[in-house]
């Protein structure tokens, strides 16, 4: 064998090892980056090299998937990768050989389609001990706001499977219906998918700013990382609501390592601790800005009930004028497919929650309950329906929404005023097939009411945020959040100057909550407005104090004896208040 193959063993070997170290963390970047380079044409060794590899470079049979790549390919990754000096020094012996090459080798399970084992269950444990403050935190200089894992595709990842096999396990702990292992009842689907976006970008801020090449759910167990993250989030000025949600993200992370064998060390019992506590803290450092109508509108965010309604209104009528003098085309039919969104949002009925909005069926919708946490045969999921065809008459039921569990599944629904019920019959004909067949979805391929501008539903809801914000603008509005909507509205009802409508009980009731959270949630100037009331009437009832007839004054006289304002005592009674007082001035000295 040459001197050139064994320095090329040699090397190999100072960067395998540089790997297994940690020197070199981006190994596989590094493997990637001379792949490129060479535009993929780099030498596959043969079985005899393969073994000759093992036997010199010391590793172990099953790994050898190798290439060759010329010296000059692999100083320039090496500077790309911006790897460790020591492993740069591994290619000193060689660099004065221009025709030498390198033998690159990566591990079987780099290159293995399916995951490894997870890691001993014994030895889970978190890190102790547990910092006991936040670490101080600047944001860094390629601070990105889209740093979740999912921001980008992770397959470059070489452990991904791993990380597919963690979320997979712990998906199933938290979904599954009857997991006695496990506290409280299974996440729906709206609260999972919160969950999985939490991991994500946890794991993404490990990835991209703490080095951490292979991110998995086992950095969960790391408290130092967690608090990082923490003062990641505070660096950034993120909310401490958005903050709390990724610390209960964490604890039911932690649950679930717990449930695995080998899960009951004493951390896991600290570390929910430790989690708990800083989720207070964190809610009592970082409180809910207070937000008013005056300053949401001053900053483009808020506009008022009477603006919007008329907004609302001039939209459904210059789409009804131009359906009838244009004709039905992609355009007037897309512009009262908007107009009859907005006029389902806000104006005709109390404002509903827009995940019932985007989950409402068409009434040709035959097929089964589209809600992915419904296990009745018989649903049929959040629904528009026609009653009649003359007159008129339509009709919604919202068996899906936020509080149907706690209402005991009580269903929402109403019949639709008559206004709104010709908008949305006019809409359901011609328009919205002519919208179908331009985005080549023929016929009700498409089941729910309103479509993006792709002829899909609007199945996440920061799609239909920013498809409102769009609208409304177009239409010389702000970009005002439709869910701000519902705060709108709750505002005009319990002001002062609150024109006749519905109940408030009613009202709630259509919007999925009640008059309580109206008053907690929706209502923003609920304490300043009962403040105000309360120092107006005041005013009325101090003039009534006045009018009001005074009491008699009592008699006051004293007499004569008393009158100059001495007590008359005996000689004894004075010598025992004498002695008494030099008691308790004895006592206030000790004091």
């Amino acid at each position: 064998m040459c001197d050139k193959r064994k320095r090329q063993c040699v090397c190999l070997r100072q960067v395998y090892k540089s790997c297994l170290d940690g020197l070199l963390p981006s190994y596989q970047a590094f493997y990637r980056v001379c792949s490129r380079l060479t535009k993929h044409q780099s030498t596959l060794l043969s079985g005899q090299d393969k073994q000759l590899l093992v036997a010199l470079a010391g590793m172990d049979v099953s790994v050898p998937h190798v290439a060759v790549v010329s010296l000059a390919v692999c100083c320039r990754a090496l500077k790309l990768c911006k790897v460790p000096a020591a492993v740069l020094h591994a290619f000193d012996d060689i660099s004065l050989q221009p025709a030498s090459q390198v033998v690159l080798g990566l591990p079987e399970h780099i290159l293995a389609p399916h995951a490894q084992p997870s890691p001993n269950p014994v030895q889970l444990q978190m890190t102790t001990p547990f910092p006991v403050t936040l670490p101080e935190c600047a944001l860094p200089a390629d601070f990105n706001k889209q740093h979740g894992l999912l921001a980008k595709p992770y397959k470059h990842l070489v452990h991904r499977a791993v990380l597919e096999q963690h979320m997979g396990e712990f998906k199933s702990f938290s979904t599954n219906p009857f997991q006695l292992n496990r506290k409280g009842i299974a996440h729906g689907s709206r609260t999972w998918q919160n969950s999985e976006k939490q991991v994500y970008l946890f794991l993404g801020y490990c990835h991209h700013y703490q080095q951490v090449s292979q991110p998995t759910l086992q950095l969960f167990l790391s408290s130092p990382l967690i608090a990082q993250y923490v003062s990641f989030h505070i660096a950034a000025g993120h909310s401490q609501l958005y903050i709390r949600n990724f610390l209960s993200c964490a604890r039911c992370v932690l649950r679930w390592w717990q449930s695995k064998p080998g899960g009951n060390h004493p951390s896991f019992v600290e570390g929910l601790e430790w989690l708990q506590t800083l989720g207070l803290q964190v809610a009592d450092q970082l409180p809910r800005p207070s937000k008013d109508p005056k300053g949401l509108a001053d900053a483009g965010k808020w506009m008022s009930a009477p603006r919007l309604v008329h907004l609302i209104h001039g939209a459904e009528l210059q789409s009804q004028d131009q359906m009838q003098q244009q004709g039905v085309t992609v355009e007037t039919s897309r512009d009262m497919h908007d107009a009859a969104l907005a006029a389902m949002t806000f104006s005709h009925l109390p404002p509903v929650r827009l995940s019932c909005i985007r989950s409402l069926v068409v009434p040709a919708y035959t097929g089964p309950c589209l809600h992915p946490d419904c296990k009745e045969p018989s649903c049929e999921g959040n629904r528009l329906s026609i009653t009649s065809e003359s007159p008129l008459l339509m009709h919604i039921q919202l068996p899906h929404h936020k509080n149907a569990r706690k209402w005991g599944k009580a269903v929402i629904e109403f019949d639709v005023p008559s206004d709104l019920a010709q908008l949305l019959h006019t809409y359901l004909g011609a328009p919205r097939k002519a919208l179908l067949e331009h985005h080549l979805l023929i016929g009700d391929t498409c089941p729910y009411v309103f479509m993006d501008m792709h002829g899909r539903g609007f199945v996440a809801a920061a799609v239909l945020t920013l498809y409102w914000q769009k609208w409304l603008v177009s239409r010389g509005g702000v970009p005002m959040n439709p869910s701000m909507c519902r705060q709108v509205f709750v505002d005009e009802r319990q002001s002062n100057s609150a024109t006749a409508g519905p109940s408030n009980q009613g009202a709630a009731m259509v919007m999925g909550h009640s008059v309580k959270q109206w008053d907690k949630w929706y209502d923003m100037q609920y304490h300043p407005r009962l403040a105000q009331n309360a120092v107006d009437g005041m005013q009325s009832w101090r003039a009534a104090m006045l009018q009001s007839h005074p009491p008699a004054a009592p008699d006051l006289t004293l007499s004569s004896a008393l009158h100059c304002g001495h007590v008359l005592v005996s000689d004894s009674e004075e010598s025992r208040y004498q002695s008494c007082c030099s008691d308790s001035d004895i006592d206030i000295d000790l004091d």
